[in-house]
Protein backbone atom coordinates (compact mmCIF):
# COMPACT_ATOMS: atom_id res chain seq x y z
CA UNK A 1 0.00 0.00 0.00
CA UNK A 2 1.62 3.30 -0.99
CA UNK A 3 1.90 6.22 1.29
CA UNK A 4 1.41 9.88 -0.18
CA UNK A 5 4.50 12.61 1.37
CA UNK A 6 5.35 15.49 0.16
CA UNK A 7 8.97 16.03 -1.41
CA UNK A 8 10.95 16.45 2.19
CA UNK A 9 9.17 14.07 3.64
CA UNK A 10 10.03 11.85 1.31
CA UNK A 11 13.52 13.07 1.92
CA UNK A 12 13.34 12.88 5.24
CA UNK A 13 13.15 8.83 4.58
CA UNK A 14 16.40 8.91 3.80
CA UNK A 15 19.28 7.36 6.50
CA UNK A 16 22.43 10.02 6.51
CA UNK A 17 24.00 7.10 5.28
CA UNK A 18 22.48 5.54 2.61
CA UNK A 19 22.26 4.53 -1.12
CA UNK A 20 20.25 6.13 -3.93
CA UNK A 21 19.95 5.20 -7.30
CA UNK A 22 18.46 7.30 -10.04
CA UNK A 23 16.93 6.87 -13.91
CA UNK A 24 19.00 8.58 -16.62
CA UNK A 25 17.56 12.01 -17.24
CA UNK A 26 14.40 12.87 -18.31
CA UNK A 27 13.37 9.61 -15.40
CA UNK A 28 15.20 11.74 -12.43
CA UNK A 29 12.06 13.04 -10.00
CA UNK A 30 12.54 16.71 -10.02
CA UNK A 31 11.16 17.79 -6.75
CA UNK A 32 12.39 14.96 -4.93
CA UNK A 33 15.83 15.78 -5.59
CA UNK A 34 15.53 19.11 -4.84
CA UNK A 35 14.66 18.11 -1.68
CA UNK A 36 17.15 16.26 -0.90
CA UNK A 37 19.86 18.78 -1.54
CA UNK A 38 18.16 20.57 1.09
CA UNK A 39 19.19 18.35 3.76
CA UNK A 40 22.98 19.01 4.62
CA UNK A 41 23.26 15.78 7.82
CA UNK A 42 24.56 13.62 5.25
CA UNK A 43 27.60 11.47 6.62
CA UNK A 44 27.78 8.88 3.51
CA UNK A 45 25.48 9.19 0.94
CA UNK A 46 26.11 6.96 -2.64
CA UNK A 47 23.99 7.78 -5.78
CA UNK A 48 24.08 6.15 -8.49
CA UNK A 49 22.86 7.70 -11.50
CA UNK A 50 23.61 9.01 -15.40
CA UNK A 51 23.22 12.61 -17.21
CA UNK A 52 21.85 14.45 -14.85
CA UNK A 53 18.51 16.87 -15.86
CA UNK A 54 17.70 18.21 -12.29
CA UNK A 55 19.17 20.99 -10.61
CA UNK A 56 19.77 20.13 -6.79
CA UNK A 57 22.25 20.94 -4.47
CA UNK A 58 22.47 17.46 -3.65
CA UNK A 59 25.99 16.92 -4.99
CA UNK A 60 27.07 19.83 -3.80
CA UNK A 61 26.90 18.87 -0.20
CA UNK A 62 29.34 17.14 1.35
CA UNK A 63 29.70 13.76 2.28
CA UNK A 64 27.60 12.99 -0.83
CA UNK A 65 29.30 10.44 -3.38
CA UNK A 66 28.15 10.45 -7.16
CA UNK A 67 29.01 7.62 -9.67
CA UNK A 68 27.69 8.95 -12.97
CA UNK A 69 27.70 6.53 -16.03
CA UNK A 70 27.06 9.47 -18.53
CA UNK A 71 28.14 13.04 -17.68
CA UNK A 72 25.99 15.54 -18.85
CA UNK A 73 26.43 19.62 -18.48
CA UNK A 74 25.20 19.37 -15.07
CA UNK A 75 28.08 16.56 -13.95
CA UNK A 76 30.82 18.79 -16.22
CA UNK A 77 29.81 21.97 -13.71
CA UNK A 78 29.59 20.37 -10.81
CA UNK A 79 33.05 18.19 -11.18
CA UNK A 80 34.62 21.60 -12.43
CA UNK A 81 33.39 23.06 -8.94
CA UNK A 82 34.87 19.94 -6.86
CA UNK A 83 31.79 18.28 -6.56
CA UNK A 84 32.55 13.98 -5.56
CA UNK A 85 31.72 12.90 -8.99
CA UNK A 86 33.14 9.66 -10.77
CA UNK A 87 32.67 8.53 -13.48
CA UNK A 88 31.41 4.82 -14.04
CA UNK A 89 32.62 3.24 -17.94
CA UNK A 90 29.64 1.46 -18.80
CA UNK A 91 27.78 1.38 -22.33
CA UNK A 92 23.61 2.06 -21.49
CA UNK A 93 22.62 -1.58 -21.56
CA UNK A 94 25.09 -2.56 -19.00
CA UNK A 95 23.55 -0.23 -16.36
CA UNK A 96 20.72 -2.24 -15.54
CA UNK A 97 22.81 -5.34 -14.21
CA UNK A 98 25.43 -3.02 -13.10
CA UNK A 99 22.49 -1.34 -10.47
CA UNK A 100 21.28 -4.93 -9.32
CA UNK A 101 24.84 -5.25 -8.59
CA UNK A 102 24.87 -2.33 -6.86
CA UNK A 103 21.26 -2.83 -4.95
CA UNK A 104 20.73 0.76 -3.55
CA UNK A 105 18.21 0.43 -0.53
CA UNK A 106 16.41 3.56 -2.16
CA UNK A 107 15.23 3.34 -5.28
CA UNK A 108 13.17 6.41 -6.95
CA UNK A 109 11.89 7.83 -10.45
CA UNK A 110 9.42 10.21 -11.79
CA UNK A 111 5.83 9.04 -13.65
CA UNK A 112 2.60 10.50 -14.02
CA UNK A 113 -0.06 10.22 -11.72
CA UNK A 114 -2.25 6.49 -11.76
CA UNK A 115 -5.10 6.07 -14.24
CA UNK A 116 -8.31 4.07 -13.54
CA UNK A 117 -6.46 0.89 -12.81
CA UNK A 118 -3.41 2.33 -10.57
CA UNK A 119 -0.96 2.17 -13.44
CA UNK A 120 1.23 5.21 -13.30
CA UNK A 121 3.50 5.50 -16.68
CA UNK A 122 7.15 5.71 -16.61
CA UNK A 123 6.68 8.65 -19.08
CA UNK A 124 10.45 10.00 -20.83
CA UNK A 125 12.56 7.05 -19.57
CA UNK A 126 12.22 3.42 -19.66
CA UNK A 127 16.58 2.70 -19.60
CA UNK A 128 17.82 0.47 -17.50
CA UNK A 129 15.98 1.01 -13.83
CA UNK A 130 12.90 -0.89 -14.73
CA UNK A 131 13.36 -4.49 -13.21
CA UNK A 132 15.58 -2.61 -9.88
CA UNK A 133 12.48 0.21 -9.09
CA UNK A 134 10.67 -3.19 -9.33
CA UNK A 135 12.49 -5.29 -6.51
CA UNK A 136 13.25 -2.23 -4.96
CA UNK A 137 9.39 -2.20 -4.66
CA UNK A 138 9.27 -5.45 -3.75
CA UNK A 139 11.78 -6.18 -0.98
CA UNK A 140 10.69 -4.50 2.15
CA UNK A 141 14.27 -3.92 3.32
CA UNK A 142 14.26 -1.47 0.95
CA UNK A 143 12.34 1.82 -0.58
CA UNK A 144 10.70 3.06 -3.63
CA UNK A 145 9.60 6.27 -3.99
CA UNK A 146 7.84 7.80 -7.06
CA UNK A 147 7.17 11.34 -7.87
CA UNK A 148 4.09 11.90 -9.74
CA UNK A 149 3.31 14.42 -11.77
CA UNK A 150 0.76 15.84 -14.33
CA UNK A 151 3.32 17.74 -16.43
CA UNK A 152 4.86 14.58 -17.66
CA UNK A 153 3.52 12.59 -20.70
CA UNK A 154 2.16 9.24 -20.69
CA UNK A 155 3.66 7.46 -22.79
CA UNK A 156 3.67 3.63 -23.56
CA UNK A 157 5.51 -0.01 -23.47
CA UNK A 158 4.61 -2.95 -25.46
CA UNK A 159 1.29 -5.00 -24.57
CA UNK A 160 2.30 -6.84 -20.79
CA UNK A 161 5.92 -8.27 -21.14
CA UNK A 162 7.03 -3.95 -21.63
CA UNK A 163 3.81 -2.26 -20.08
CA UNK A 164 6.37 0.80 -19.12
CA UNK A 165 4.69 1.33 -16.12
CA UNK A 166 4.38 0.57 -12.17
CA UNK A 167 1.50 0.05 -10.36
CA UNK A 168 0.33 2.08 -7.33
CA UNK A 169 0.34 -1.33 -5.02
CA UNK A 170 4.39 -1.94 -6.28
CA UNK A 171 5.50 1.68 -4.73
CA UNK A 172 6.35 2.58 -1.18
CA UNK A 173 6.04 6.54 -1.49
CA UNK A 174 4.04 8.46 -3.68
CA UNK A 175 5.72 12.08 -4.14
CA UNK A 176 2.43 14.23 -5.95
CA UNK A 177 4.50 17.19 -7.80
CA UNK A 178 3.99 19.79 -10.34
CA UNK A 179 7.27 19.53 -11.58
CA UNK A 180 7.99 19.40 -15.45
CA UNK A 181 10.50 17.89 -17.22
CA UNK A 182 13.62 19.18 -18.50
CA UNK A 183 13.07 21.18 -22.09
CA UNK A 184 16.24 20.80 -24.24
CA UNK A 185 15.85 23.29 -27.04
CA UNK A 186 17.83 22.67 -30.07
CA UNK A 187 21.05 24.61 -31.43
CA UNK A 188 20.53 25.90 -34.73
CA UNK A 189 22.67 23.86 -38.10
CA UNK A 190 25.93 25.37 -38.97
CA UNK A 191 27.06 25.21 -42.51
CA UNK A 192 29.23 22.88 -41.70
CA UNK A 193 26.87 20.91 -39.81
CA UNK A 194 24.17 20.93 -42.82
CA UNK A 195 26.64 19.68 -45.19
CA UNK A 196 27.48 16.82 -43.31
CA UNK A 197 23.50 16.02 -42.86
CA UNK A 198 23.71 16.15 -46.74
CA UNK A 199 26.13 13.62 -47.54
CA UNK A 200 24.66 11.06 -44.59
CA UNK A 201 21.32 11.11 -46.11
CA UNK A 202 22.52 9.69 -49.39
CA UNK A 203 23.46 6.57 -47.57
CA UNK A 204 19.60 6.61 -46.05
CA UNK A 205 17.20 5.21 -48.20
CA UNK A 206 13.18 4.55 -48.58
CA UNK A 207 11.95 1.70 -45.93
CA UNK A 208 15.42 2.14 -43.82
CA UNK A 209 15.39 1.80 -39.98
CA UNK A 210 16.73 4.54 -38.42
CA UNK A 211 18.65 4.99 -35.48
CA UNK A 212 19.83 8.98 -34.16
CA UNK A 213 20.79 11.17 -31.32
CA UNK A 214 20.29 14.64 -30.38
CA UNK A 215 22.42 17.74 -31.98
CA UNK A 216 21.87 19.81 -35.03
CA UNK A 217 23.87 17.22 -37.25
CA UNK A 218 20.56 14.92 -36.54
CA UNK A 219 18.16 17.32 -36.54
CA UNK A 220 19.44 18.68 -40.30
CA UNK A 221 19.48 14.70 -40.85
CA UNK A 222 15.68 14.90 -39.83
CA UNK A 223 14.95 18.25 -41.97
CA UNK A 224 16.25 16.38 -44.91
CA UNK A 225 15.00 13.72 -45.01
CA UNK A 226 11.29 15.29 -43.83
CA UNK A 227 11.56 17.30 -46.92
CA UNK A 228 12.74 14.41 -49.37
CA UNK A 229 11.13 11.94 -51.58
CA UNK A 230 12.13 8.96 -49.17
CA UNK A 231 9.68 7.85 -46.95
CA UNK A 232 8.91 4.56 -45.23
CA UNK A 233 11.26 4.91 -42.43
CA UNK A 234 10.68 2.68 -39.43
CA UNK A 235 12.83 4.18 -36.21
CA UNK A 236 14.56 2.31 -33.66
CA UNK A 237 16.23 4.34 -31.28
CA UNK A 238 17.66 4.48 -28.60
CA UNK A 239 16.96 8.46 -27.74
CA UNK A 240 13.89 9.92 -29.19
CA UNK A 241 14.14 13.66 -30.32
CA UNK A 242 12.43 16.37 -31.72
CA UNK A 243 13.82 14.67 -35.26
CA UNK A 244 12.06 11.83 -34.73
CA UNK A 245 9.05 13.63 -33.76
CA UNK A 246 9.37 15.73 -37.16
CA UNK A 247 10.02 12.86 -39.57
CA UNK A 248 6.46 11.23 -38.09
CA UNK A 249 4.70 15.10 -38.49
CA UNK A 250 5.87 14.97 -42.01
CA UNK A 251 4.70 11.51 -42.75
CA UNK A 252 7.60 9.52 -43.44
CA UNK A 253 7.48 7.00 -40.29
CA UNK A 254 5.66 4.28 -41.35
CA UNK A 255 7.21 1.49 -39.35
CA UNK A 256 5.99 -1.47 -41.51
CA UNK A 257 8.87 -2.78 -43.25
CA UNK A 258 11.22 -2.95 -39.60
CA UNK A 259 10.87 -6.69 -39.75
CA UNK A 260 10.69 -6.30 -36.34
CA UNK A 261 8.30 -4.16 -33.49
CA UNK A 262 6.53 -3.09 -36.40
CA UNK A 263 3.96 -0.80 -36.14
CA UNK A 264 5.61 1.43 -33.53
CA UNK A 265 8.51 3.80 -33.33
CA UNK A 266 10.93 1.96 -30.78
CA UNK A 267 12.79 4.05 -27.85
CA UNK A 268 14.15 4.06 -24.51
CA UNK A 269 13.83 7.41 -23.50
CA UNK A 270 13.09 10.85 -25.30
CA UNK A 271 14.37 13.99 -24.77
CA UNK A 272 13.73 17.54 -26.44
CA UNK A 273 11.55 20.40 -26.65
CA UNK A 274 8.22 20.92 -24.94
CA UNK A 275 6.46 20.43 -28.16
CA UNK A 276 7.97 17.22 -28.39
CA UNK A 277 6.40 16.02 -25.00
CA UNK A 278 3.07 17.76 -25.54
CA UNK A 279 3.05 15.13 -28.98
CA UNK A 280 4.48 12.07 -26.81
CA UNK A 281 1.51 12.52 -24.53
CA UNK A 282 -1.31 9.41 -25.08
CA UNK A 283 0.66 8.48 -28.31
CA UNK A 284 0.65 5.10 -28.85
CA UNK A 285 2.84 5.46 -32.11
CA UNK A 286 5.92 5.19 -29.78
CA UNK A 287 6.63 2.48 -27.24
CA UNK A 288 9.32 2.89 -24.63
CA UNK A 289 11.32 -0.33 -23.90
CA UNK A 290 14.05 -1.15 -21.66
CA UNK A 291 17.59 -0.79 -22.71
CA UNK A 292 18.69 -3.71 -22.71
CA UNK A 293 15.93 -4.77 -25.52
CA UNK A 294 16.36 -1.55 -27.35
CA UNK A 295 20.11 -1.54 -27.45
CA UNK A 296 21.00 -5.23 -27.94
CA UNK A 297 22.94 -5.87 -30.99
CA UNK A 298 21.08 -8.74 -32.04
CA UNK A 299 17.82 -6.67 -31.62
CA UNK A 300 19.53 -3.73 -33.59
CA UNK A 301 21.12 -6.41 -36.14
CA UNK A 302 17.04 -7.91 -37.04
CA UNK A 303 15.77 -4.54 -38.34
CA UNK A 304 16.05 -4.48 -41.39
CA UNK A 305 17.92 -1.58 -43.34
CA UNK A 306 19.34 -0.41 -40.29
CA UNK A 307 21.30 2.92 -40.49
CA UNK A 308 22.39 4.04 -37.41
CA UNK A 309 23.44 8.24 -37.26
CA UNK A 310 26.31 8.64 -34.35
CA UNK A 311 28.77 11.42 -33.93
CA UNK A 312 32.19 11.84 -32.88
CA UNK A 313 34.84 14.48 -30.89
CA UNK A 314 38.10 13.18 -33.39
CA UNK A 315 39.28 10.18 -35.10
CA UNK A 316 42.56 8.73 -36.16
CA UNK A 317 43.66 7.17 -39.43
CA UNK A 318 43.42 3.70 -38.41
CA UNK A 319 39.14 4.28 -38.11
CA UNK A 320 39.09 4.80 -34.27
CA UNK A 321 36.68 6.75 -32.78
CA UNK A 322 37.07 9.03 -29.69
CA UNK A 323 33.13 9.54 -28.59
CA UNK A 324 33.31 10.18 -24.55
CA UNK A 325 36.66 12.24 -23.56
CA UNK A 326 38.40 15.26 -24.56
CA UNK A 327 42.07 14.97 -23.74
CA UNK A 328 41.39 12.13 -21.28
CA UNK A 329 39.31 13.94 -19.36
CA UNK A 330 35.72 12.60 -19.50
CA UNK A 331 33.36 15.00 -21.52
CA UNK A 332 29.92 12.42 -22.00
CA UNK A 333 29.60 8.99 -21.71
CA UNK A 334 29.59 5.96 -23.82
CA UNK A 335 25.49 5.55 -23.82
CA UNK A 336 24.73 3.19 -26.80
CA UNK A 337 26.70 4.77 -29.58
CA UNK A 338 28.74 1.52 -29.30
CA UNK A 339 25.88 -0.97 -29.40
CA UNK A 340 24.46 0.70 -32.17
CA UNK A 341 27.34 0.80 -34.40
CA UNK A 342 28.23 -2.60 -33.68
CA UNK A 343 24.50 -3.81 -34.38
CA UNK A 344 23.94 -2.06 -36.88
CA UNK A 345 27.70 -3.73 -38.64
CA UNK A 346 26.05 -7.65 -38.44
CA UNK A 347 24.49 -7.17 -41.37
CA UNK A 348 25.68 -5.81 -45.16
CA UNK A 349 22.70 -4.34 -46.35
CA UNK A 350 23.00 -1.97 -42.61
CA UNK A 351 25.09 0.96 -42.42
CA UNK A 352 26.56 2.91 -39.56
CA UNK A 353 27.64 6.93 -40.01
CA UNK A 354 29.54 8.48 -37.56
CA UNK A 355 29.54 11.99 -38.18
CA UNK A 356 31.68 15.37 -36.69
CA UNK A 357 32.80 19.13 -37.83
CA UNK A 358 36.27 18.39 -39.79
CA UNK A 359 37.77 21.09 -37.66
CA UNK A 360 37.34 23.18 -34.19
CA UNK A 361 38.90 25.91 -32.93
CA UNK A 362 42.11 26.36 -29.83
CA UNK A 363 43.28 29.30 -28.28
CA UNK A 364 42.49 31.23 -31.92
CA UNK A 365 44.53 28.03 -34.10
CA UNK A 366 42.00 25.74 -36.34
CA UNK A 367 42.40 22.18 -34.83
CA UNK A 368 42.14 18.87 -36.99
CA UNK A 369 39.34 16.06 -35.81
CA UNK A 370 40.79 13.61 -38.16
CA UNK A 371 44.39 12.90 -36.85
CA UNK A 372 47.50 10.75 -37.95
CA UNK A 373 47.52 9.45 -34.10
CA UNK A 374 45.67 9.79 -30.58
CA UNK A 375 48.20 11.05 -28.03
CA UNK A 376 48.70 9.90 -24.53
CA UNK A 377 45.84 9.54 -22.36
CA UNK A 378 43.58 8.92 -25.34
CA UNK A 379 40.53 6.82 -24.20
CA UNK A 380 39.24 4.77 -27.65
CA UNK A 381 34.97 5.08 -27.46
CA UNK A 382 34.42 2.85 -30.51
CA UNK A 383 37.41 0.30 -31.67
CA UNK A 384 38.20 0.33 -35.27
CA UNK A 385 37.19 -2.89 -36.91
CA UNK A 386 33.77 -1.54 -35.85
CA UNK A 387 33.93 1.62 -37.92
CA UNK A 388 31.51 1.80 -40.98
CA UNK A 389 31.28 5.36 -42.24
CA UNK A 390 32.97 8.67 -41.45
CA UNK A 391 31.25 11.80 -42.32
CA UNK A 392 32.43 15.38 -42.55
CA UNK A 393 31.40 18.85 -44.50
CA UNK A 394 33.67 17.22 -46.86
CA UNK A 395 32.44 14.06 -47.53
CA UNK A 396 32.25 10.35 -46.28
CA UNK A 397 34.93 8.00 -46.04
CA UNK A 398 34.05 4.13 -46.03
CA UNK A 399 36.34 2.33 -43.70
CA UNK A 400 34.78 -1.38 -43.72
CA UNK A 401 37.44 -3.98 -45.59
CA UNK A 402 39.97 -1.29 -46.40
CA UNK A 403 43.55 -1.95 -45.14
CA UNK A 404 44.68 0.94 -42.62
CA UNK A 405 46.92 2.95 -45.28
CA UNK A 406 43.65 2.88 -47.57
CA UNK A 407 41.55 4.08 -44.42
CA UNK A 408 44.11 6.98 -43.90
CA UNK A 409 43.89 8.44 -47.39
CA UNK A 410 40.01 8.39 -47.39
CA UNK A 411 40.11 9.88 -44.13
CA UNK A 412 42.75 12.67 -45.44
CA UNK A 413 39.81 13.60 -48.60
CA UNK A 414 37.81 14.32 -46.06
CA UNK A 415 39.86 16.25 -43.37
CA UNK A 416 40.09 20.26 -43.69
CA UNK A 417 42.70 21.02 -46.33
CA UNK A 418 44.97 22.08 -44.24
CA UNK A 419 45.86 18.56 -42.74
CA UNK A 420 45.54 16.51 -45.62
CA UNK A 421 48.77 16.08 -46.12
CA UNK A 422 50.17 15.33 -43.31
CA UNK A 423 47.27 12.63 -42.70
CA UNK A 424 48.61 10.98 -46.15
CA UNK A 425 51.81 10.60 -44.91
CA UNK A 426 50.98 8.81 -41.87
CA UNK A 427 48.59 6.97 -43.75
CA UNK A 428 51.20 6.13 -46.02
CA UNK A 429 53.96 5.37 -42.98
CA UNK A 430 50.97 2.56 -41.17
CA UNK A 431 51.10 0.18 -44.57
CA UNK A 432 52.15 -3.23 -44.32
CA UNK A 433 51.38 -2.95 -40.60
CA UNK A 434 53.53 -0.40 -39.60
CA UNK A 435 53.10 2.06 -36.65
CA UNK A 436 52.09 5.61 -37.94
CA UNK A 437 53.99 7.49 -35.50
CA UNK A 438 57.05 9.59 -36.28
Amino acid sequence: MSTELTADEAAARLNPADTLGIPLGPGQPPAFLKALGQRTDWTDLRVYGALLAVGTELFSRANVHYLSGFFGPLERALGGAGADIEFTPADFRRFGPLLQRQSPRVMCTVATPPDAEGWCSLSLHAGGTVDELRRAGADPQRLLIVEISDSYPRTFGLGDQYRHALHVDEIDVLVPSTEAPLALPGPPPTDADKEIARHAVSFIRSGATLQTGIGSIPSQIATLLAEGDGGDYGLHSEMFTDGCMQLHRAGKVTNVAKGLYEGVSVTTFAFGTTDLYAWLDGNADVAFLPVEVVNSPEVIAANKNMVSINGALAVDIQGQVVADTINGTQFSGIGGAEDFVAGAGLELSDRSLICLPSTYEKDGALQSRIVPWFGPGAVITTPRHHVDVIVTEYGTAELEGRTVRERGHALAEIAHPQFRDELRAAADRAAKGRSPVV
